[in-house]
């Protein structure tokens, strides 16, 4: 495992120990233990520069290696760029939130723990090359992001725009992941090197063009590029810490990162310069014309942010015509790059300054709403300069980084008008006017910004506080972004060398000659150029409009009121959810009868027709060995007990039929010989027993009523079918196998491969190991489920019928009754002597026995499932005899928690494996001389064997606790 891979993980690490951290120091705020990570992980990546310059890095960790996944990640000049952003502005960030989140007022242990879940999920977009893994944390960010913008849950606006976000961007995650799988399609590979090296080869395919529009739409939904953009106005209901690193820095920059680093890719493509450099020049005018439009602050850095991506989407897609051009013309278009680049770098510096200024103007007066403002330079001097430097960065003004790279960004739109590739001539002069119109869009809501907060009269009656400085806390981390905004602007070269040339040589295409070396070199003044005549229209013609801006309507007000995006997306998302309520109303009937029905009728149909049209009805009989007498009085018991179940008159003794037949099957295991399968069913049936004893009580008695013969007749047709399709296809399959049998791989592997001679254990731990992981996980959810579901109850104090989960325990030997307790009414117990007596030794001869079974499953029959199932039924056979409350005195354990642990212990067992450089899962064995025992065989299977046994264990019991403890 590298050190890359070291950070991704150090946020995750951070974030599953802040709970606990801040539990032990609960007089320190969690965000002083929270702050040491990012920077740390800040100054790592500042020490890989110079290694970056000189190639990158790249390291991989085998993960899923049949799938070609693996967990590989690369550090070049891209992707070392975002990760100082996310980690240097996650450090200002987190060091800004501990000023403003009260740790006496707001849950900060539990925002701590999303910041950090996003942290890390950006970092692993930004440094994965696999794709699928780039998708996993590409998701991970949106999860994470829902969290952090729905922090204050208790509000309405920040749970509909954390559900916005989070459905946009999701939507965008899926059609990206679409976009992948054909990328491997084409290539073979999930590595995006891999694919950046065929480039030249597979520009021809027929999936090309599919590929580029899926991977673009999870682009510009992240990227809030038009018309994707209305989630973000909406995210700012999040606490402004979450809109400066999420909206300004990282979560909407990854779209463009995504761009980036599949230009080299798709850059030869027509389709992907227009779609690219379009849609961001339309988010750019877009955005900021709608921000001139804002009353609030945050709103009106919202849509400046959307114009921006916009502006910096256009540069990239600008700057993809260098792929198609040659020599000195190449050169000329990765200007547009370098704007792009430089740009990213300067609204991270201004916008996460700006945000935090608007949050402290509402700290201190109570209101963002620039109406109501006015008048606050003489109160607020430091904020008023940190609001300076950030909204002339903004609006391109000398001598700030904002205004350098929108020079350049000028230059690369002017260059548009000599473009000679893709027929660009006819619409290239459309480029530099929407660029130009837009700049003095940006000059206006940056002067509005500024002046009509900070300058003209004082509104002292408007203002829910009297304002004043804001602390010293709260001032540093802007007043280092506006700084940066400064110095970006008078030294810009210092960024030059050392990050923006390795960024660009990671996204243009590798075309340029050879004898031509790609130089950086930024500088203010380069003569009276035709950007330097359009940034004075700028400025002039923004003068204008915001003198203007208070008494032209048009500037101020929406155009369209009845019509909008944001009402198109309230509409389609009410409109499915009633349709959604119409068609599961019409089948779900309340009913269990008709939801199985439809299971086994599609089961019938799925698999019948299946079988039918590719001809797996061919059953050969031939091979079968004859049938003893012993197996056909097992079957004929069998046939028996399962055809008494429908007309048992009681639901005990519908049990007990149930039992028989469960018992038959078990016999049959053991004149086949598979002791560990019969072992299993003979447990499972006596726990089986157990539960349908808990979940019966509920339930009323049991009543045969005369149904129709048209009821009777369905039920009989629907089990008829699944009986015959099932007896086919285990027929067909045995009889005619297309294949060889792999059993003889893991017969002649176990011992070989995975040091146990206990073949079905084996393959349990260790061959299909990640299977089991899963399905123990899945019992787990199920039993909190369970609990979670008999827990809920209707609280008779709650006049608005809602529900609350009764979590507390029940005084011993009482139970609930109409919503009051009754002391006299006792949990179930037994009062047989014989039974207690006995079961006292047995107990421990039970539990004994499990023990053997757990350590002895690598060889002979036993394993943790087995020794699980057994230590329940004898916990079991204990709370029957003495009663629950005696079991729980006795044994004093959390089963939930005892569920998680085995999760945790199997988890941590598999990821060991990564510390080998082995994949996920992998075991060792080996033989040690060990004191009294002698020489031993020691396999790591038995800690995940041991996670097994834990889980079981407590999944088991907690069910049974769960259903045994309502009664």
């Amino acid at each position: 495992m590298s050190l890359l891979h070291v950070a991704i993980i150090v946020p995750f690490l951070l974030a599953s120990a802040v709970p606990l951290l801040g539990r032990l120091l609960r007089r320190v705020h969690a965000g002083w233990l929270v702050l040491p990570g990012p920077a740390v992980l800040f100054g790592y990546f500042v020490s890989r520069i110079p290694f970056v310059r000189q190639g990158g890095e790249f390291a991989s960790l085998p993960w899923m290696p049949s799938l070609g996944i693996d967990f590989t990640v690369q550090l070049d000049g891209l992707s070392l760029l975002f990760a100082l952003l996310i980690s240097g502005i996650g450090s200002l960030v987190v060091l800004y939130s501990i000023f403003y989140l009260d740790k006496n007022k707001e849950q900060v242990r539990t925002f701590y723990v999303y910041l950090l879940l996003f942290m890390g999920a950006m970092l692993g977009v930004v440094l994965s090359d696999n794709m699928m893994v780039l998708y996993g944390f590409w998701e991970l960010t949106s999860i994470s992001s829902f969290l952090l913008i729905a922090f204050w849950h208790h509000r309405e606006r920040s749970r509909y725009g954390a559900l916005k976000s989070m459905l946009i961007t999701v939507f965008g995650g899926l059609a990206m992941l679409a976009g992948f799988i054909l990328l491997y399609v084409m290539s073979g590979t999930f590595s995006i090197r891999g694919i950046i090296d065929q480039a030249g080869t597979l520009a021809a395919h027929e999936l090309f063009i599919p590929a580029m529009l899926l991977i673009l739409l999870g682009a510009f939904t992240k990227s809030a590029q038009f018309p994707f953009h209305i989630w973000l106005p909406d995210a700012m209901e999040a606490p402004t810490p979450v809109s400066a690193y999420l909206h300004s820095a990282t979560m909407v920059k990854a779209g463009l990162y995504l761009v980036a680093r599949f230009n080299p890719f798709f850059a030869g493509a027509a389709e992907w310069f227009w779609l690219v450099s379009g849609f961001g020049l339309m988010t750019l005018i877009y955005g900021s014309f709608r921000a001139l439009k804002q009353t609030d602050l945050k709103a009106m850095l919202a849509f400046s942010t959307v114009s921006q991506l916009g502006l910096i989407m256009s540069l990239l897609g600008l700057g993809s015509a260098a792929a198609s051009a040659a020599g000195a013309e190449a050169l000329l278009y990765t200007g547009a790059v370098t704007a792009a680049v430089f740009h990213i770098v300067n609204h991270a510096a201004f916008k996460g300054a700006l945000f935090m200024v608007a949050d402290i103007v509402d700290h201190e007066t109570g209101t963002r709403d620039i109406r109501k403002l006015g008048g606050l330079l003489p109160l607020m001097p430091v904020t008023f300069t940190i609001a300076l430097f950030g909204t002339f960065s903004m609006a391109g003004l000398p001598p700030f980084g904002g205004y350098l790279s929108k020079e350049m960004f000028l230059m690369a739109v002017l260059d548009t008008l000599h473009m000679d590739v893709w027929n660009a001539q006819t619409w290239s002069v459309l480029i530099p006017a929407v660029a130009w119109m837009a700049s003095v869009f940006t000059f206006v809501y940056s002067m509005i910004l500024l002046f009509r907060t900070f300058t003209g009269p004082l509104q002292p009656d408007k203002l829910e506080r009297k304002p004043h400085e804001a602390p010293l806390g709260m001032l540093i981390p802007p007043a280092v972004l506006g700084l940066l905004a400064l110095v970006f602007g008078l030294f810009p070269n210092l960024l030059s060398h050392s990050l923006i040339e390795p960024a660009i040589a990671a996204i243009v295409p590798r075309t340029l000659p050879a004898d031509e070396h790609l130089a950086v070199h930024i500088a203010f003044w380069h003569g009276w150029t035709p950007e330097v005549f359009m940034t004075a229209g700028i400025i002039a013609a923004g003068i204008v409009l915001y003198k203007l801006h208070r008494w032209f309507k048009p500037l101020r007000e929406p155009l369209f009121t009845r019509i909008s995006l944001n009402r198109a997306y309230d509409w389609s998302l009410s409109t499915a959810e009633r349709g959604a309520a119409r068609l599961t109303g019409a089948y779900m009937t309340g009913s269990v009868r008709d939801y199985l029905s439809y299971i086994f009728v599609f089961f019938i149909a799925a698999l019948g027709i299946t079988m039918f049209l590719s001809g797996s009805l061919r059953i050969d009989m031939s091979q079968y060995a004859p049938l003893s007498l012993y197996e056909a009085v097992i079957i004929a018991v069998l046939i028996v007990s399962a055809a008494a179940v429908p007309f048992a008159r009681s639901r005990l003794m519908a049990i007990i039929w149930t039992g028989a037949a469960g018992y038959m099957v078990t016999l049959f295991f053991v004149l086949f010989r598979a002791p560990d399968l019969a072992l299993t069913q003979m447990i499972v049936e006596t726990v089986s027993v157990t539960l349908f004893l808990l979940c019966f009580y509920h339930l009323p008695k049991l009543k045969r009523e005369v149904s129709a013969l048209r009821f009777k007749l369905t039920n009989f047709l629907i089990a008829t079918g699944v009986g015959a399709v099932v007896t086919l296809i285990a027929l067909g399959a045995s009889g005619s196998p297309t294949f060889g049998s792999i059993s003889e791989f893991f017969l002649q592997e176990s011992y070989h491969s995975a040091g146990g001679k206990n073949v079905v254990n084996v393959i349990l731990v260790d061959f299909r190991g990640f299977d089991t992981l899963l399905e123990i996980t899945v019992l787990g959810i199920a039993s909190l489920g369970i609990y979670a579901l008999i827990k809920l109850s209707l609280d008779p104090d709650d006049a608005a019928g809602g529900s609350r989960l009764r979590t507390g325990r029940r005084e011993p030997h009482a139970v609930r009754m109409k919503g009051k307790r009754r002391p006299d009414i006792h949990l179930p117990a037994s009062n047989d002597v014989i039974l207690r007596t006995v079961s006292k030794a047995v107990i421990f001869l039970i539990l004994t026995f499990a023990l053997y079974l757990f350590f002895s499953g690598h060889h002979e029959p036993g394993g943790g499932f087995i020794a699980a199932l057994l230590t329940s039924s004898a916990l079991v056979l204990l709370s029957m005899a003495f009663g629950m409350n005696t079991m729980e005195q006795v044994i004093p354990v959390d089963f939930r928690s005892l569920t998680a642990a085995g999760l945790m212990i199997a988890l941590l067992t598999g990821i060991g494996s990564f510390l080998f450089d082995a994949p996920f899962l992998s075991h060792a064995f080996g033989y040690f001389d060990l004191p009294l025992l002698g020489r031993t065989e020691l396999a790591t299977a038995v800690l995940f064997d041991l996670g097994v046994y834990l889980s079981v264990v407590g999944v088991t019991m907690t069910i049974i606790f769960t259903i045994g403890r309502d009664i």
